[in-house]
């Protein structure tokens, strides 16, 4: 089982290096919503910094959503979904294999560009760490939520409007832990540790219901 997660993760890495598209275009649509918004609200540094966190949050929500339709629709139309399905290999495999590629290519980059996009939003030292930080832990979320979006939307096409609507409220959750993790780290009442271990847990939980739940909806698909 470990040889073929590897073998579906190094092929989707090397597809989505080959082709691009999704995980530049996040980044590009990442840095539009985080220069645009201070341009709206003006030059009050204080405003900005502090609802910083939630403005980079926001964005990296949406940027996730950016090729998430295409996550399964491709395999789909030429035939190598199919072939999946009747392959020994389990598709709860299949789907942990892509998504981990699809937030290697997408989610990744967002986290780690923090420290240099949270500058655009007056953010401290200490902010962009614990913004980094809970979209690292996070982001992962997000893309295992839309997995399931994805593979319900697999066979439609331009299935992108649907998917977000289908998925974008139970992304929700995770977005409040994660700006209240990054406020807790910039002096808020409540401690650090306890929304980011709930992010955490919300992660854990989401990777569970998004494997096992694409990997029903595209068996139910068939």
């Amino acid at each position: 089982m470990m040889g073929s997660f590897r073998a579906l993760l190094v092929r989707d890495l090397k597809l989505a290096a080959r082709v691009g598209g999704s995980g530049t275009m996040s980044l590009v649509f990442f840095l539009a919503i985080v220069t645009l918004i201070p341009f709206a609200l003006g030059p009050d540094l204080n405003l900005l910094s502090r609802i910083g966190p939630a403005i980079l949050w926001i964005a990296a929500l949406l940027s996730t959503l950016i090729g998430l339709d295409r996550l399964f629709q491709a395999d789909e139309e030429d035939g190598s979904l199919a072939l999946l399905r009747l392959s020994p290999v389990p598709l709860e495999i299949v789907v942990l294999a892509k998504v981990l590629a699809h937030w290697l290519v997408t989610g990744l980059p967002l986290a780690l560009a923090v420290p240099l996009f949270g500058l655009l939003v007056a953010l401290s030292p200490e902010g962009m760490l614990a913004t980094a930080a809970t979209l690292l832990v996070g982001t992962p979320a997000l893309t295992f939520l839309g997995a399931v979006g994805a593979a319900l939307t697999a066979s439609l096409r331009r299935g992108g409007l649907i998917l977000s609507i289908i998925v974008l409220p139970f992304m929700i959750p995770t977005l409040i832990f994660g700006v209240a993790a990054a406020n807790a780290a910039l002096g808020g009442t409540v401690p650090f540790a306890t929304p980011f271990l709930i992010l955490c847990a919300l992660t854990l939980i989401a990777a569970v219901v998004g494997t096992f739940g694409a990997a029903a909806a595209l068996r139910s698909d068939v």
